[in-house]
């Protein structure tokens, strides 16, 4: 794994999640540890409004989470109740934090990639509708990272299991002097908290 990522996760403390945020996760993880006692794979699917921010951190930094505590099988989707793009300041707050981005497309909506280590395949990251071709149809778990896609979908088709763990939205600091601040706070908010999750399975 890239150094910078290792230098933020070292970071990390149970002592910095609130017992609140505990009892919200911690269905998320019994579900991961049932798949991995059942051997079975693990698909999860990130699902926000737009797919623009929250659910794509989320996403990676589930895959880079999985990869770090030798969790197999586990592969991490995002998706919205429609699609727009992916918000550029996530490409550059992930870089910043230390992964590599490779911008592949220069449309209205981009594909990116985003590697956590050298020798792993990259997570390829756009907006998307949760239930787009790329992504599982289902036996997924569906965790829904906003309050608004939440109500949307008050059933999400093919999911066999649901979770909200929903997250404040960085938008709301767009276009003012907090922006990179508060985008880099929410990541490592979201990343913390399932660094959290995976490092309670057991293989």
């Amino acid at each position: 794994m890239y150094q910078e990522i290792l230098k933020n996760i070292e970071q990390f403390s149970s002592q910095n999640i609130s017992a609140e945020r505990k009892e919200v996760l911690q269905p998320l993880a019994t579900y991961i540890q049932g798949k991995v006692n059942a051997g079975e794979t693990i698909r999860l699917n990130f699902i926000c409004t737009h797919n623009s921010r929250r659910s794509h951190l989320s996403q990676i930094w589930a895959q880079t989470m999985a990869f770090h505590f030798g969790i197999k099988n586990v592969f991490c989707y995002s998706g919205g109740t429609e699609a727009t793009a992916m918000f550029p300041k996530v490409a550059d707050t992930l870089a910043d934090q230390g992964f590599q981005i490779q911008k592949l497309s220069e449309t209205e909506n981009p594909v990116y990639a985003v590697k956590f280590d050298l020798n792993e395949a990259p997570v390829i990251c756009f907006s998307k509708t949760y239930n787009h071709d790329f992504n599982p149809k289902n036996n997924f778990a569906a965790i829904m990272t906003c309050n608004n896609a939440d109500e949307a979908c008050p059933l999400v088709f093919g999911a066999e299991a649901r979770f909200p763990i929903k997250y404040d939205d960085p938008k709301a600091f767009d276009g003012t002097a907090l922006q990179t601040l508060k985008y880099a706070e929410r990541s490592l908010e979201i990343a913390q908290e399932i660094w959290w999750v995976f490092k309670s399975i057991t293989n």
